[in-house]
């Protein structure tokens, strides 16, 4: 039974339009891991398809970006300021990853982007079982 892909992409976007501040820098999050890893994993098998990679890493690149320009500096203080700057770490390491083809720093800004998302699903998790009436989410200054 072939699904309808119309259906599988309304429902995506459903999850999105549905889901809490928390849940979705979660779902950002894990994304950005996937794609660390289909670069990781094409960079180690030596793949010619360089495209490919270069696009994984883009990919991940535009999702810290928006991590990045989605931070209330004003209102998150110093998680916020420390945030950016881990976030421009990123940038920086996987532009130099993407233009040597080198696996180090992908593999380096994927360990720490896991870590965080971990970091964040807790959030999430400890914010829908201490407000089980109301979720107001989180707020993405940190």
């Amino acid at each position: 039974m072939a699904i309808n892909k119309n259906s599988v992409q309304a429902y995506k976007k459903t999850s999105v339009r549905t889901a809490s501040q928390g849940k979705i820098i979660v779902m950002l999050y894990d994304e950005a891991v996937r794609q660390l890893d289909v670069a990781a994993d094409l960079l180690s098998d030596g793949t010619k398809q360089l495209d490919r990679v270069n696009n994984a890493i883009v990919k991940a690149q535009d999702i810290v970006t928006e991590l990045m320009v989605s931070l209330d500096m004003e209102g998150g203080g110093e998680i916020a300021q420390n945030l950016f700057r881990l976030y421009l770490y990123f940038n920086e390491q996987l532009m130099d990853g993407n233009i040597k083809k080198d696996i180090a720093p992908v593999k380096q800004v994927r360990k720490l982007m896991a870590e965080l998302r971990d970091a964040w699903k807790q959030i999430e998790n400890t914010q829908v079982t201490s407000a089980p009436t109301t979720r107001s989410g989180i707020n993405i200054a940190g």
